[in-house]
C-alpha cells in the first residue's frame, strides 16, 4: 500500500510538472498544488511550515546575516573614496568634496577602503564588493523597503521573509527568520513583515543585551502547569486543524506558539555572549567602549554567529535606527564614530565564521539604502544619491577581494557594470539554490515573487 501511495502521489506530480511545462499552469499554482501533494503524503510537512525544505538545486550557502547600516551611508567616504583634489574639499571653485578621512589598500588585494574602515579593508581578501549598486528611491523609507522588500512603493515580504517561505529553518526551537534590532529603521516593522506569506514567516524582533525578548519566561507557573496548559491547547488546537488542513494562517499560528513555547528553553542559551570566551569578546571588540547608536553592535554580531550555528536560517542586523544615523546631511564627521562601532563587531563575525569552517555555508550581506552625493550640502554633510552606491558580500561562493563595477572619478555616476537591488536579490538566492523566478506566491490572483517581473543573477560576483 505503501508503494503503490508513493506511485500514485509519484503520477500527479508528474502530471502537474507535465502541465507546467506545457504552459497551462504557472509557477505559483504549481506551488501550490505541489504543497498540496506533499500535505496529502506527509500531514507532519502541513503543520510544520517552517521544516527544512530542499531547495530548488544545491546551494553553496545555508543561512544569510544581513547587516542593514540605516540611513544611507557615503560611498565616497568609505568602499569607493574619492580622492580631495581640484577643489574637492569643499573649499575651491566649487563644491565637490572628495573622501575626508583618507584611505590606504587592502595588503593582499589592492582594494582600497576608507581610514574609517580599518578592520574591514583587513578583511577584503574575503569580500566582495560592489561599487555600482543603484537605489530603487532617493527616500529613506521608500529605498528601504526597497532594498528589503523588492518593492519602494507596495507592502511586499522582507527577504528574510521569503527565503524562511523558500527554505524553512534547521532549528525548529528557534525562529527561522530573526531581526536585532536596537531601534526600528525607515519603513519600521514592515522591513522584517512577511505581509502576504504565511505569518509564520515574518521576523521575529530581538533587542541587544540581558533581555534580548520579553516575556520569554511565564510568570507565576511552573514548568509542570505550564507543560499541562501547553499540552491542552495544543490538542484543542490539531483538532481544529485537521478540520480545517488548507488553512496556512491557522498553521502559522499554531507553529508560533510550539516556537515560542520552545524558545523558552532554547532563547536563553542562544542569547548568551557572555558564555563565549574572552578571546572571541575581545575578537568582536565587546572589550571596548562605545557609545551612542551602535553601541551594542558587537553584541548583535556575535549573537549573529550564535544564532546561524544553531541553525536559524535568516539573521538581520540593524545598526542604529530611524534617528540617529548614517545620514549625515550637515556634518560627514558624524561617520567616524558609526564606523568605529562597528568596523571590528563585522570584521570579528567574517573571522569568526571563517575560523569555525561556517564562512563558505553563510552570506554576510553588508547594505544601506542608498549613497551621498558628491557635493557638500550644510556645512560639510553631503545629501541622498541613489545613482551610485557600496554593498558587499563575504561567504557563501561570493567571490573574496573583488570589485565589480565602477564609478566616475567624482563618484556622481555608474560607468560599468549597474547592479539593481532585484539583481542583488536574485544573486543571493541563486547562492542559496532558489531560483528567484521560480520561488512564487500566488496572492490576489497573481504569481508574486521578491524580483517581481525583473531580476538576474550577477555571475561576476560569484567564485
Amino acid at each position: 500500500m505503501v508503494i503503490q501511495q508513493s506511485n500514485m502521489f509519484a503520477s500527479r506530480r508528474a502530471a502537474i510538472r507535465s502541465m507546467v511545462g506545457s504552459s497551462l499552469l504557472m509557477p505559483g499554482i504549481l506551488s501550490q498544488l505541489s504543497a498540496a501533494e506533499d500535505a496529502s503524503s506527509n500531514p507532519a510537512s502541513a503543520a510544520n511550515p517552517t521544516a527544512p525544505r530542499q531547495p530548488h538545486v544545491p546551494g553553496k550557502a545555508k543561512s544569510v546575516i544581513f547587516i542593514y547600516a540605516t540611513g544611507g551611508v557615503s560611498h565616497i567616504d568609505t568602499f569607493d573614496p574619492k580622492p580631495i583634489s581640484g577643489g574637492r574639499d569643499g573649499t575651491g571653485e566649487d563644491k565637490l568634496m572628495g573622501n575626508i578621512f583618507g584611505a590606504a589598500h587592502n595588503r593582499h588585494t589592492g582594494v582600497e577602503v576608507s581610514n574609517i574602515f580599518p578592520h574591514l579593508r583587513d578583511c577584503m581578501q574575503d569580500i566582495c564588493l560592489i561599487r555600482s549598486m543603484n537605489a530603487s528611491h532617493f527616500d529613506h523609507s521608500e529605498a528601504t523597503l526597497g532594498m528589503h522588500t523588492g518593492s519602494p512603493t507596495f507592502a511586499r515580504p522582507s527577504i528574510g521573509s521569503w527565503v524562511s517561505y523558500g527554505l524553512g529553518t534547521f532549528n525548529q526551537n528557534l525562529p527561522s527568520f530573526v531581526v536585532i534590532a536596537p531601534h526600528l529603521p525607515y519603513g519600521g516593522t514592515q522591513v522584517f513583515a512577511s505581509d502576504f506569506l504565511p505569518a509564520v514567516h515574518q521576523g521575529t524582533r530581538v533587542l541587544p543585551g540581558d533581555n534580548p525578548i520579553a516575556n520569554l519566561t511565564a510568570p507565576g507557573r511552573t514548568s509542570r502547569l505550564q507543560d499541562l496548559e501547553f499540552e491542552l491547547v495544543d490538542k484543542l488546537n490539531r483538532r481544529h486543524l485537521a478540520e480545517r488542513p488548507l488553512d496556512t494562517a491557522l498553521a502559522a499560528r499554531i507553529k508560533s506558539y510550539e516556537t515560542a513555547f520552545a524558545m523558552q528553553q532554547a532563547a536563553p542559551e542562544a542569547f548568551d555572549v557572555e558564555a563565549e570566551s574572552e578571546h572571541v569578546h575581545r575578537l568582536y571588540g565587546l572589550d571596548r567602549k562605545t557609545k551612542g547608536p551602535g553601541a551594542d553592535f558587537g553584541w548583535q554580531c556575535l549573537a549573529a554567529r550564535r544564532l546561524v550555528e544553531r541553525g536559524v536560517r535568516f539573521v538581520e542586523l540593524i545598526d542604529t535606527g530611524s534617528r540617529p544615523n548614517w545620514d549625515s546631511h550637515g556634518e560627514m564627521s558624524e561617520h567616524k564614530d558609526l564606523a568605529y562601532n562597528v568596523d571590528q563587531p563585522i570584521a570579528g563575525l567574517i573571522r569568526d565564521l571563517k575560523s569555525r569552517g561556517l564562512l563558505d555555508e553563510t552570506i554576510i550581506v553588508w547594505a544601506t539604502e542608498f549613497g551621498r552625493t558628491p557635493t557638500r550640502e550644510g556645512k560639510n554633510g553631503r545629501g541622498h544619491h541613489r545613482d551610485c552606491f557600496s554593498v558587499w558580500l563575504a561567504g557563501g561562493g561570493f567571490k573574496g577581494g573583488h570589485v565589480h563595477g565602477e564609478t566616475d572619478e567624482i563618484g556622481k555616476y555608474t560607468v560599468a557594470d549597474p547592479v539593481e537591488v532585484h539583481d542583488l536579490h536574485a544573486t543571493i538566492l541563486h547562492q542559496l539554490g532558489m531560483d528567484h523566478e521560480r520561488l512564487t506566491f500566488r496572492h490576489a490572483g497573481r504569481d508574486f515573487r521578491l524580483t517581481d517581473v525583473h531580476g538576474r543573477i550577477v555571475t561576476d560576483l560569484i567564485s
